[in-house]
């Protein structure tokens, strides 16, 4: 199923939502509503053209990341030498190429990962030294209520929200889509959920489960307690049983809330993150983002970089990490990362 994709940034955040293709043929008390109505906007035109120069001003640090030939998200430059920080879970296929700017595309390779926060620092190679690198605020915090843009490539805003809550906690949500119990000891498979990276993967009801990644898990608790280190997006072996027949199959971990939608849902609220669940403390607001947006920078109204988008978790919820988790781990990623390559 081809999830439908939110109308563009440009349509939406130059009023053209607001207008309608023809309002002159409208009432006159009809056009002056929707004339106030586009006025109070968040997103109308005259507030973007405020917020443009702040949003230019980090543009050349922002970049698109295409994964196996389809733009999957935005990365952030981190590092004058070629190292962008991005969202890891949408790194799905090879090659990885990165498109600067200034419209250059130039290939790059996974240089470190960190799991528990969907991070991703990739390098690219032949950029030159001209890469502007972001500039994280160190030692502020978001306020409910107030404003966050969110930048693309180019530097063009590409939403204005507003915080909703403070920052929290989500919770880990992802789910093979197995029911299981156990038949003398061994994980057997009741049922399968429908849409499921188990039922992709062609697991069905009746197998048994002898090993998780090659490491052999058998009753039904075990198999649940190696499938809670998994995160939504990746990628885990099964190896079953099935009528005395031995099969490994590649099932991918997808969040609960996205297993629960319905064809319907999808088409009013629009396609989700791969990963949208499982992250230590995130900055939530009502920001309309498209998944393949994120892994961008959020400034605030004054042009500080205070974090990262990292999901869209719903039709007017997105998160991004905040600067105070974001710069940490991108110091040990770099750390790594040039460990690894011998100081380079």
């Amino acid at each position: 199923m081809v999830s439908p994709r939110m109308p563009s940034a440009e349509n939406t955040l130059l009023g053209q939502s607001a207008a309608h293709a023809d309002d002159t043929e409208l009432p006159a008390f009809l056009r002056q509503r929707f004339s106030i109505r586009a006025s109070n906007r968040r997103d109308n035109g005259d507030m973007i053209q405020l917020i443009r120069p702040l949003a230019e001003a980090i543009g050349p640090s922002v970049v698109q990341i295409v994964s196996d030939g389809t733009p999957v998200s935005l990365g952030t430059i981190v590092s004058s030498d070629g190292y962008i920080l991005t969202k890891r879970s949408e790194l799905s296929g090879d090659p990885i190429r990165v498109r600067l700017s200034d419209a250059r595309l130039l290939p790059a390779r996974v240089a470190a990962v960190r799991r528990q926060s969907d991070l991703a620092l990739i390098r690219i190679e032949g950029a030159g030294s001209d890469l502007q690198p972001i500039k994280f605020a160190k030692e502020t915090e978001a306020v409910v209520g107030s404003f966050l843009v969110s930048v693309g490539r180019t530097g063009v805003p590409i939403g204005l929200g507003a915080v909703s809550v403070r920052p929290r906690t989500v919770e880990h949500n992802g789910r093979l889509g197995v029911v299981l119990v156990d038949e003398r000891g061994q994980a057997t498979v009741r049922g399968v959920w429908p849409d499921s990276g188990a039922e992709s993967a062609g697991v069905k009801q009746g197998d048994q489960i002898i090993a998780i990644d090659d490491r052999n898990e058998t009753s039904r608790n075990a198999v649940i307690q190696a499938l809670r280190g998994m995160f939504p997006g990746e990628s885990v072996k099964l190896t079953i049983n099935r009528e005395g027949e031995t099969l490994n199959l590649i099932a991918k971990i997808q969040d609960f809330g996205v297993m629960q939608e319905t064809e319907n849902d999808t088409k009013v609220n629009g396609p989700r993150s791969t990963r949208l669940s499982g992250f230590e403390r995130v900055l939530q607001h009502d920001t309309v983002l498209n998944p393949d947006e994120c892994g961008g920078p959020v400034i605030d109204t004054s042009g500080r970089v205070i974090g990262m988008n990292i999901a869209r978790a719903g039709r007017v919820l997105s998160y991004a990490l905040p600067a105070s988790l974001v710069v940490p781990e991108v110091d040990s990623m770099l750390a790594e990362a040039r460990g690894q390559a011998g100081g380079k």
